[in-house]
């Protein structure tokens, strides 16, 4: 099986490491704009799996002769790159999966193409990140073991182990996405209703051992395809666990309009965007660095099995790995992208077209696997005529 990975950032080369452990992988091909990081990469690998070549992923051209290298292709590129690979893959008769962004339609947009992909006899799957991705599969396998779904309940967040600074977080993935996921709304079904609710609201405290005072809010992005994958359920949210009061602060950025993409001002005879001076005023302080991250995870999916009430729970509480140093978003995020691809590429997942992580991605096998990387998810069951979320 040979996989090229687009995108030789942290996630695409902790994707690449988990690949060269695989006997099933004879190729990796580690594609990037800026070669000198991917290079560094394979020289301290030190595999001859790892193939590093030059992507312009603007380039539509160029994207297409790295992808027709593959067999199947990771896309661990920034989301609004998602249609442009999924089409490609398309065209060229690739497996393509992503790390998800359901922000601005990215996600709707390759969900658009599953019946020229099932024609090629292709597999896309998009959101295979942590939310949405592991909470999806997560949710997916909780489903199948109930005869009715009634309930889904999301809670992940990435955060530092010892938190500092006025906000108590830290950058895992990009402070870009965190300002999209904060601004746009969050789609929650309630009452059996799909609706939206404001990012940043409704806070309510949330418990994992080991860490303290905690909260949930919601965020836009988290939900992702559930809301159309479990239309008929009472409820469906998902929130994002921060330290306690970070909400609140970072609520005061958004409500000044300075998260806003459209937004700038004329200062001194000059036209700024606001976010992108947001953007380099926070970027210096909110770096991880070597910092230990943990990375925070809890799915509830309750409904009725032969009759009675049963909720089935799973969470995940999983820290930077001290040996490799990889993070624990990493961990989290690459390697379910990782297991997943080679699913397809041993054939384990065989459906062409596009499908969605819940719907696709066997749970019980995914657990496995994430085990064996290190990446604990417990399962938890509770039945009975009359139980409380």
């Amino acid at each position: 099986m040979k996989v090229a990975v687009l995108g030789a950032g942290l996630m695409g080369k902790e994707a690449a490491r988990d690949l060269i452990l695989s006997p099933n992988v004879d190729k990796i091909y580690l594609c990037d704009l800026d070669v000198g990081q991917a290079n560094m990469f394979k020289e301290k690998m030190q595999n001859s799996k790892i193939e590093v070549l030059r992507l312009d992923a603007n380039d539509d051209v160029n994207l297409m002769e790295v992808m027709k290298k593959a067999d199947v292709v990771i896309n661990a590129l920034f989301y609004s790159f998602n249609e442009k690979v999924a089409r490609i893959a398309v065209e060229v008769g690739v497996h393509s999966i992503d790390l998800g962004g359901h922000i601005g339609g990215a996600t709707d947009a390759v969900l658009s193409l599953d019946e020229k992909a099932r024609e090629k006899g292709i597999t896309l799957i998009p959101d295979l990140g942590v939310a949405p991705g592991m909470i999806n599969i997560l949710t997916g396998y909780g489903a199948s073991k109930l005869d009715e779904v009634t309930d889904i309940h999301l809670y992940v967040g990435g955060i530092p182990v010892e938190p500092e600074g006025i906000f108590k977080y830290n950058i895992v993935f990009s402070l870009e996405g965190v300002f999209d996921h904060y601004t746009d709304p969050s789609h929650v079904i309630r009452n059996g209703q799909l609706e939206e609710i404001a990012s940043l609201t409704e806070v309510e405290p949330i418990q994992f051992e080991g860490y303290e005072e905690l909260e949930a809010f919601h965020t836009a992005g988290g939900t992702s395809t559930l809301t159309k994958s479990f239309p008929n359920v009472q409820t469906l949210e998902y929130k994002t666990i921060r330290y306690k009061g970070h909400a609140e602060k970072f609520k005061l950025l958004v409500d000044l309009g300075l998260t806003d993409k459209n937004k700038t001002v004329n200062a001194g005879g000059n036209i700024i965007n606001v976010r992108e001076v947001l953007k380099e005023v926070l970027t210096p302080s909110l770096l991880l660095g070597d910092k230990e991250d943990a990375v925070l995870l809890r799915v509830v999916v309750k409904g009725e099995k032969d009759g009675d009430e049963t909720i089935y729970t799973y969470e995940m509480a999983t820290k930077k790995d001290p040996l490799s140093g990889e993070t624990a978003m990493a961990r989290a995020t690459a390697n379910t992208i990782s297991v997943v691809a080679q699913m397809i590429g041993n054939g384990v997942i065989k459906k062409p077209g596009v499908s969605t992580p819940e719907l696709i991605v066997p749970g019980e096998l995914y657990i496995r696997e994430m085990a064996a990387r290190g990446v604990e998810i417990k399962e938890y069951v509770a039945r009975g005529e009359k139980i409380e979320l």
